[in-house]
């Protein structure tokens, strides 16, 4: 299966081409984006061989979904929705250029990628991983239905907030807006 465009009302989630090698770099370099962004900061080279696996391991192999987020043409932003194994399922992961933030780009985001995970993967829950300290994210996550399920102590001290959303959270909404399920 090969990732395919995803539309919000002002969005566009395309997979990358090898031209948005600069934007990605900037993005992860940004320590306002990546302190969030697993481990945190990396190198600029650590992040240029990251943008290099997309091609050579994630598309060629067919791993997962990955997107470049994109506004009006502009690069905004990063997405994907990919298999976990804690917690077991998939999971979905957004970042947001610092320019972009505080209009609601994230919350586009997030739904896309769930609606995309329950409609076409077929997936009955998703998972969202975020830092305790990313007030953010968390309230925006919760906003659309997720729900904290525990928390996950990392090796650097900090914490994980583990949250989950299930399909049948969209099944009941639709339901109860008297739509067939």
């Amino acid at each position: 299966m090969t990732t395919p465009a995803l539309h919000t009302a002002r969005l566009r989630l395309e997979p990358y081409t090898p031209s948005d090698e600069e934007d990605f770099v900037a993005l992860f370099q940004d320590a306002r984006v990546s302190r969030w962004m697993g481990a945190g900061p990396t190198t600029e080279a650590e992040d240029r061989a990251l943008f290099g696996r997309i091609f050579s391991k994630v598309y060629a192999q067919d791993l997962f979904d990955v997107w470049a987020v994109r506004c009006g043409g502009r690069f905004v932003g990063h997405a994907e929705i990919k298999p976990s194994s804690d917690p077991a399922g998939h999971e979905i992961v957004y970042a947001l250029a610092a320019a972009a933030w505080g209009q609601g780009f994230g919350t586009e985001i997030a739904r896309a990628l769930t609606g995309y995970g329950f409609g076409t993967l077929g997936l009955t829950e998703v998972h969202a991983t975020v830092a305790a300290e990313n007030a953010a994210s968390l309230a925006l996550l919760g906003r659309i239905g997720f729900r904290h399920v525990r928390d996950r102590a990392e090796d650097d001290g900090g914490t994980t907030r583990v949250l989950t959303r299930s399909a049948a959270l969209d099944a009941d909404t639709a339901h109860a807006a008297g739509q067939p399920r």
